[in-house]
């Protein structure tokens, strides 16, 4: 379960430790989830053979990949605009950071060469955009911690999208854990992600990145250099003006304390109802979607109509359906819920 005491007896890690020994010390030290992925696995399934985000590509020497789940915590998805979040995920990052540090340092006393990834990092020898050397939402479905949603955030049946995953690469061999086969996002039939998307970036499982940053990076490196741009290009008598805007003040926020230069929109991590967080903080709050129209409502229903005829999908082929759950939706969101009313009425007496 997610929400597990920790234990104040645990000890670090000793001896040869097992998969089983890792992810409960991944636990004890603060992680909400933990799971095992194989190096060889990732490395022949990279998510775009075109540009290969694969542990070979860092260390020829890596087995198995430990990843790591910090939830975000619910309450920052209701509030008014993006700011709480994009906080809260920094003191998620910066948290998770810490537990994967402590977890490999223990690993390399034991004899187990390890090291963490950057949660959040930028490759530029990769294809435009934010890519990573390893894709951290792919290592955690490899890992059997969830499953690709529409938008292709990774949807955790605990807490949905609402989380972040890091990696720590080992030379230690470990069990992996088992893929979830059953696709855990509802689909097409759902598409609450693409009715709340602001700048309509929802794909057909699949996420206009450019577009999400318009929304999820007010202040981001593309806006940064864009103002800059137009400072340079400004006459001399402007630029002084300028340069005591509103962006500049922006942009100056962002880098110290991320505030709006962080990649995080919250609307399609807020609306999304997979989870035992969502059931029970945001399941009334987010019940209403201001940002629905009919034209997406058209968009969703080609996106059915779409997938009902077995028309292939950039998102959903033959390759890219291994993350999204081979089995399709068989109801996994339901099952929850119900499971969580159960408990609830319990609760209750």
């Amino acid at each position: 379960m997610p929400f597990q005491p920790r234990d104040p007896s645990a000890r670090p890690l000793c001896g040869t430790p097992d998969a089983a020994a890792v992810k409960r010390r991944a636990l004890e030290l603060g992680a909400d989830l933990a799971g095992i992925a194989s190096a060889a696995t990732l490395n022949a399934f990279p998510p775009d053979p075109r540009w290969p985000q694969t542990p070979e590509r860092i260390s020829p020497y890596v087995k198995s990949v430990v990843v790591l789940v910090q939830r975000i915590p619910a309450g920052a998805f209701r509030a008014k605009t993006n700011v709480p979040v994009q906080y809260m995920d920094m003191l998620v990052l910066r948290k998770m950071d810490k537990v994967a540090y402590r977890l490999a340092s223990e690993l390399e006393r034991l004899g187990h060469p390890a090291f963490v990834v950057a949660a959040q990092e930028t490759d530029w020898s990769y294809k435009r955009a934010s890519y990573g050397r390893l894709s951290t939402r792919h290592l955690g479905v490899e890992a059997g911690l969830g499953t690709l949603g529409l938008e292709v955030n990774i949807l955790t049946p605990e807490f949905g999208p609402r989380v972040y995953l890091t990696g720590i690469l080992t030379e230690l061999e470990l069990e992996p854990d088992r893929r979830i086969t059953e696709q855990v996002c509802i689909g097409e039939s759902c598409s609450r992600c693409l009715h709340a998307c602001p700048p309509n970036a929802v794909l057909h499982w699949g996420i206009d990145k450019r577009g999400c940053a318009t929304e999820a990076q007010e202040f981001g490196f593309m806006t940064m250099l864009q103002f800059m741009e137009r400072v340079i290009d400004a006459p001399a008598g402007e630029r002084a003006a300028m340069l005591k805007t509103r962006d500049l003040f922006g942009f100056w926020q962002g880098l110290l304390r991320v505030v709006g230069s962080f990649g995080d929109c919250p609307r399609c991590l807020a609306v999304c109802p997979v989870g035992n967080d969502y059931h029970l903080h945001l399941a009334e709050q987010q019940k209403h979607i201001p940002e629905k129209t009919p034209e997406k409502v058209s968009i969703q229903q080609k996106f059915k109509d779409d997938r009902k005829s077995g028309r292939e999908l950039p998102g959903l082929t033959a390759w890219n359906r291994r993350w999204v759950g081979e089995e399709g939706y068989k109801g996994i969101v339901a099952r929850q819920l119900h499971e969580f009313k159960k408990r609830q009425k319990v609760s209750d007496g």
